[in-house]
């Protein structure tokens, strides 16, 4: 894929992220197949509930901290579920995120027939990438 079009599928993905209520991250996902984007997604709750995506919780003593809830769907869970909602097919496809994928989104990844995966910044853990590399998934940084 020539890399103008890598960075405007970036771009774009970004400009979902914004969508986002979450205010400790924002994340967004698009999924790409023969040159058209088939689906969005955004962090953020489910359809029909309230927009607010953190809480407080204590930690320790009295240390009171914004937590996300548990209820909150990251970006690609939120674009691939729309995805299997159409008549696309996300065999052969390409998702592009603004972060690297969790390990629970990386499963949902493998399993929707997504051959490459590319992101901007680093998740907290790696766990979601070194998976798609062990399922043989292509994974590509863009800074």
């Amino acid at each position: 894929m020539k890399h103008k079009f890598i960075n405007a599928y970036m771009d774009t993905a970004k400009r979902f992220a914004e969508l986002s209520h979450c205010e400790r991250l924002k994340v967004g996902a698009i999924v790409v197949k023969d040159d058209r984007i088939i689906s969005i997604g955004y962090n953020g709750m489910p359809t029909g509930w309230d927009n607010c995506c953190e809480e407080l919780a204590v930690v320790g003593d009295d240390l009171v901290e914004s937590k996300t809830k548990d209820e909150v769907l990251h970006a690609e869970a939120n674009a691939l579920t729309k995805l299997a909602k159409s008549t696309e097919s996300g065999d052969g496809a390409v998702l592009f995120c603004t972060h690297s994928p969790c390990i629970d989104c990386a499963k949902l990844i493998v399993q929707s027939g997504i051959t490459n995966v590319y992101y901007g910044e680093n998740y907290r853990t790696e766990e979601g990438i070194k998976f798609l590399v062990r399922s043989g998934i292509r994974i590509h940084n863009v800074k």
